[in-house]
């Protein structure tokens, strides 16, 4: 009798995890190969499905592997080492937000401005260079570590699962895009310094865009690499006081064709929005060539809860500190 066999197809390039997905994606299975005729007659009792849950149970005791966030075997194989726990742990924004800056508005200083666009306090009394900031979910827990993945330990599948959060973000925006004419919104990643593009690999910004366009299939967005760049280095950000931070920020960017925005909205793109400077000097030098909008997108922001901040000041004291709060 003729012999039949299994042939396990062959693995491209995976470390183990559960998903790629942003949050419940589907579980990767390993290939296996169409068993011969003869073989499927004599064990037709055989599911094919636990026999991919077996193959890739196995290959997990030899090659075994944790998730990169919490540290947990991962028992399937894909390219992101993240599992599924720790995906589905990852939420949206779900409290009031500044509809301006996206900074958390507590419930007793939620207002509403003629437009019906809620602002927290600063951006009630200060004008942005952008038009609105939309965020997908607060920089903590799993969703820092997912931007971490990407950012300093070069693992880009993180980019898909970000990019896919990012366009849950953008959603909200489609009224803004619908109303700004008819040519495209060009999307704009902040640009990365060559020193430290070359030294990356990437720019992680341009890796999120990229992957949420691909999701969000949209004929009125088109990716735009090339027209805003970065002049010179700059340091971190940590420890900086306000006045530091802006000049830490001022001339650092530069638009290659101003021709090309004069007239143009922009959805500026960056993974965190941490204390606002970049994404601010960037709207700035946008608007200063042209832009005729300038809306900032990220899949992180870093909330500082200005409204609980403002509370009980007294008033001689809060117009320094909101200058201090719309500058950070």
């Amino acid at each position: 009798m003729a012999r039949g066999g299994l042939r396990c197809g062959q693995l491209k390039e995976a470390v183990f995890s559960s998903s790629e997905d942003r949050i419940r994606a589907s579980q990767a299975n390993v290939a296996v190969a169409r068993p011969s005729i003869v073989f499927a007659n004599r064990f037709s009792w055989l599911d094919q499905s636990l026999i991919s849950r077996t193959a890739a149970s196995v290959f997990s005791v030899l090659f075994p592997s944790n998730c990169r966030i919490c540290s947990e075997p991962l028992l399937n194989i894909s390219r992101l080492p993240v599992c599924p726990s720790c995906l589905d742990a990852i939420h949206p924004e779900a409290g009031k937000v500044c509809e301006v800056c996206s900074e958390r508005v507590l419930s007793s200083f939620a207002f509403s401005d003629d437009n019906g666009l809620l602002r927290c306090p600063v951006c009630r009394r200060f004008e942005r260079p952008f038009e609105r900031s939309v965020a997908y979910g607060s920089y903590d827990g799993g969703l820092r570590e997912l931007v971490h993945l990407l950012k300093f330990n070069g693992v880009r599948p993180a980019a898909g699962v970000l990019g896919r959060m990012l366009v849950e973000a953008i959603v909200s925006l489609e009224s803004a895009f619908a109303q700004s004419g008819p040519e495209k919104v060009f999307v704009i990643p902040v640009p990365l310094f060559k020193d430290k593009r070359r030294g990356r690999g990437f720019n992680q910004s341009e890796l999120i865009a990229s992957a949420a366009l691909k999701v969000y299939r949209s004929e009125r967005l088109q990716l735009a690499t090339d027209i805003l760049y970065r002049i010179r280095e700059t340091h971190s950000q940590i420890g900086l006081t306000s006045h530091q931070r802006r000049e830490n920020m001022r001339g650092a960017f530069a638009v290659s064709r101003p021709a090309q925005v004069t007239g143009r909205a922009v959805l500026l793109v960056d993974d965190v929005y941490t204390t606002g400077t970049t994404v601010t000097e960037c709207a700035r030098v946008l608007r200063r060539s042209g832009a005729a909008q300038v809306w900032v997108a990220t899949v992180a922001r870093t909330q500082k809860h200005a409204s609980k901040y403002l509370a009980n000041m007294p008033p001689e004291a809060e117009a320094d500190a909101m200058e201090r709060i719309i500058a950070s």
